[in-house]
């Protein structure tokens, strides 16, 4: 990574608009770009999908069509959609099919102008096609900036299962969507949720605990699926694995749910075949598997109500606030790379 300067962009399009950036948060898969592990990915490009900022310039038929003006606070949802294939049109613009590779911010070339296309900045272009939420002015922007990974976490662990009041879930995975889940859980009702992790995970175990879960599993000195049976008396009903790279906790999920239950895999493995996986164990339950992929409006807006509403220490999840000048070693910090540190979320400012 380098520090580059672009020039702004000249006159603002009635449509579009310029966020002047406050803070954007670090994702696991800004390591996975880092690291080159997203083909395709149109290089030299700005990283960072997880913005917020105020409206700095702004056409009027863009004022019009998000009801903002400039000086309001937002905060940016990644993708950018084309709003007319079939996906956009049925109100699944995730997976959005008109518009080539990943669209989305931090995902797009500086040579499509105006260039900035990521949150790691001063100033970042609104697209016409952007999507994006207004922010409380009370919020502290590096705590704005959790806006993203509650979002998955209500998505992942609440909507995309159908959790509900009395249902039992595991958590695979303490980091900062595995905490999200967490509190997800415990906003759909959850009467029993579990959080695995390793024995480096300690305190994010500790926090998963003060966030509502009922009991955690350190993965290297117990047998997961033994000890949720045990505490489940079979099996849950939700598993939901949010953990990067590793593929074990895979096979872990399908195992510890019950006949009948449901598995959602949201964490990114890479080009990592998941051994020991039997599809008899998955026909023979009757589970059902679900994928899930990023975060939408749906998720977006009870996340931001949720963080307006102060009912959560979300302080305790954000462990460091960091100049862009930093943003390689702020990405290694996440990754586990510099020893010493340990990070739950990340905030660069500018």
């Amino acid at each position: 990574m380098e520090l580059r300067e672009l020039p702004l962009p000249g006159k603002i399009a009635a449509d579009a608009g310029l966020l002047r950036l406050e803070a954007c948060g670090i994702c696991g898969s800004d390591y996975e770009q880092y690291q080159g592990a997203m083909p395709g990915l149109p290089y030299p490009l700005i990283p960072g999908h997880e913005p917020v900022g105020r409206i700095a310039e702004i056409g009027d038929v863009a004022a019009q069509r998000w009801g903002v003006a400039a000086g309001d606070r937002v905060a940016v949802e990644t993708l950018l959609p084309c709003g007319f294939c079939r996906p956009c049109q049925s109100g699944n613009y995730r997976l959005c099919s008109g518009r080539r590779g990943l669209s989305g911010y931090g995902y797009q070339s500086i040579d499509t102008p105006p260039g900035l296309w990521g949150g790691f900045a001063e100033y970042m272009h609104l697209d016409p096609h952007t999507m994006l939420h207004k922010l409380s002015d009370d919020i502290a922007p590096e705590i704005a900036t959790l806006f993203n990974p509650l979002g998955a976490g209500i998505r992942w662990a609440q909507q995309i299962p159908g959790t509900k009041i009395g249902d039992s879930i595991l958590i695979l995975g303490p980091g900062q969507r595995g905490l999200a889940s967490v509190i997800a859980a415990r906003e759909a009702g959850a009467d029993c949720i579990i959080v695995s992790g390793l024995s480096a995970d300690e305190h994010k175990l500790e926090l998963a605990r003060e966030f509502g879960a009922h009991h955690t599993i350190d993965v290297e000195r117990e047998d997961l699926v033994k000890r949720v049976r045990e505490i489940t008396d079979g099996g849950v009903d939700i598993a939901v694995d949010v953990s990067a790279y590793a593929t074990e906790p895979v096979v872990q999920a399908i195992d510890a749910v019950r006949r009948g239950g449901t598995v959602v895999l949201a964490g990114m493995k890479g080009p990592r075949p998941v051994e020991n996986f039997y599809s008899d164990r998955v026909m023979g339950k009757e589970l059902t598997i679900k994928g899930a992929f990023g975060v939408d409006f749906h998720a977006y807006e009870p996340a931001i109500r949720l963080i307006e509403s102060g009912k959560y220490p979300l302080e305790k999840m954000h462990t460091h606030t960091m100049p862009l000048e930093e943003a390689e070693r702020a990405i290694q910090i996440l990754a586990r790379e510099i020893e010493g540190e340990e990070a739950i979320h990340i905030a660069l400012v500018p």
